[in-house]
Parts: structure tokens; C-alpha cells; sequence
């Protein structure tokens, strides 16, 4: 059973005190947010860099965007890196996966958090629960989050992929993850030394093989959950979950030691053209040459 904390455990000054001088980044990865990003980093910068001194960095990796995300960010008070400028010898491709790895890169913080940015009630008390496990506990290696989810309003009715692909490919192929409340949830933290260790699987596999290999790499006893608290988004339409969900697939199968390599995965459907997911991985960055030079 992977352990569960609230995040209310974790007041601003107890992760302070908890510190102990290590440093503490924040990474956010961003693609077309302009409308929420900004509510995203003033959060952060306010409460938790400029009222207490919580977090040390504050990064939005830009992943390309059409908008004017990277604008809205660094006005918010962001340092805002261009994902495709960030070792680009190992692609310049987009994708979350691909947009965390380069911010594991380029922040230098003990303990990297990260969160997603289209959320519409972000809370600052996100970063301190995601943080404060790691910092308060030395067994704790990486900390996922969970929360309530609205769908469009109504209670209890968000994490459609989780429930359709998500759960039933844990509970068949990573049983010992089978506790965990919201395995692809976008909310989590590590120990630098734990994150430069796993590779980071391009596009939406990413969250939930972090959760795979972390545990496959650490065990699962550093693993654990933090309730956020409450979580509002923006909600795909279920027409467009079907990319998500076949990246996830074809990663657990992957993980699971099918080999998939003769095939090349497309979706599928009647009277539309096949969209291609390949599969993408970036290598651990404690492997990587460039990232041991600057760390």
C-alpha cells in the first residue's frame, strides 16, 4: 500500500523549517496556456517566493507555443525557457515527457516540482504538498499528487483516461501502483538524484511511467500520495482522449516487456486520417554527457 499525506500537513512553515538550505525549483511545463498560466506562476511567485521564501526557481519550459504563454509567464514573474532550445542533439520534438526532461535540465534545485498549467484554481498549497514530503521524510523519494476533479462542474466525474486505460492496465501490469488514487495526475515532485536517474517518456505516457520506472528503480516504500485538495482544468472532449490514451497503452505494454517494436502505432478511426503516436523516450540525464558538464 503506497502512503498517503494531506497537504494541510505541510503548512508553508513547516517546509520551511523543514529546508534545511536545499533548494526547492518548480518547473512548468506550458503549451498554448496563455489563459492560465499566468494565475499559475503569480500564485506561486506571491505566495511562496515573495511572502516566504519556499521556493528557490520558478521555470515555464515553453513548448512551442502558438499563443502568448511565454509573454503571460514571464510577466508573471517566470523564467521561461524555450523547450526546443534545451539539448536539442536529442530532438526538438514536442510533448510533455519531452518538456519536463529539459526542465529537469535547466533547474538546479535538490527537490524539482512539478505542475501543470491549465489549471483554472491553482492553489500554492499544491507546491508545498508535492515538496513537503520529501523534504519532511528522508525515506520519501517521489511524491504524487491527487485531488478532487470536477467534470464540467460535477463532482467526482474528471479522470476519464485514468479510469478507461489507466487503471485497468495497472491493476493488470503494475498491481503494486494500484493505490494510487490519480496515477496520471500532472502534480508531482522528486529528489534530483532520483528524477536524473529514469529516462522520461515523450508526450502523455510520461506520468505514469515515471510512477513505473521510479518504482521499478527505487521501489515503491519512497513512493507516495498527497491529497491537493480540489483540482479544476481544462476538460478535453472525449474525442480527443483517444491520442492520450494509446501513448499510455503502448507505454505500459513497453514497460511490461512486449515488444512493439514492429508495429507503428496510429489511430485508428472510421472516415478520419491515422495519427501517428511514436513512441518517445529521453535517456536518464545522469547519462547524458551536456546535463553532467552543468550540473
Amino acid at each position: 500500500m503506497i502512503r498517503s499525506f494531506d497537504h494541510r500537513e505541510f503548512p508553508a512553515s513547516r517546509v520551511l523549517d523543514a529546508k534545511r538550505g536545499r533548494r526547492i525549483s518548480v518547473c512548468l511545463p506550458a503549451r498554448n496556456e496563455a489563459a492560465t498560466v499566468g494565475g499559475v506562476v503569480g500564485a506561486i511567485r506571491r505566495d511562496l517566493m515573495e511572502r516566504r521564501p519556499v521556493v528557490d526557481e520558478l521555470v515555464v519550459i515553453d513548448d512551442g507555443s502558438a499563443d502568448a504563454t511565454a509573454a503571460v509567464a514571464a510577466a508573471a514573474g517566470a523564467d521561461v525557457v524555450t523547450a526546443s532550445s534545451v539539448l536539442p542533439g536529442y530532438g526538438t520534438e514536442h510533448g510533455k515527457g519531452q518538456a519536463l526532461w529539459r526542465g529537469l535540465h535547466v533547474t538546479t534545485g535538490e527537490v524539482v516540482v512539478y505542475c501543470d498549467t491549465d489549471i483554472c484554481d491553482f492553489d500554492p498549497a499544491f507546491v508545498l504538498g508535492l515538496a513537503g514530503p520529501l523534504l519532511a521524510r528522508d525515506d520519501v523519494t517521489f511524491v504524487k499528487g491527487c485531488y478532487e476533479r470536477p467534470l464540467h462542474g460535477h463532482p467526482g466525474e474528471g479522470g476519464r483516461v485514468t479510469e478507461l486505460m489507466a487503471r485497468p492496465l495497472i491493476s493488470l501490469l503494475f498491481p503494486q501502483l494500484a493505490s494510487l488514487h490519480q496515477p496520471l495526475a500532472g502534480e508531482c515532485a522528486g529528489r534530483r538524484d532520483v528524477l536524473e536517474a529514469v529516462p522520461f517518456v515523450g508526450g502523455y505516457g510520461v506520468d505514469l511511467a515515471l510512477l513505473i520506472d521510479v518504482a521499478d528503480r527505487f521501489g515503491t516504500a519512497g513512493l507516495v500520495q498527497c491529497d491537493l485538495g480540489r483540482r479544476e482544468h481544462r476538460n478535453r472532449a472525449l474525442g480527443e482522449l483517444g491520442a492520450q490514451s494509446l501513448a499510455i497503452l503502448q507505454m505500459a505494454l513497453r514497460r511490461a516487456g512486449h515488444d512493439l517494436d514492429p508495429w507503428s502505432p496510429s489511430l485508428l478511426r472510421p472516415g478520419a486520417e491515422a495519427v501517428a503516436i511514436p513512441f518517445v523516450e529521453r535517456p536518464p540525464l545522469a547519462d547524458v554527457p551536456a546535463h553532467r558538464k552543468t550540473a
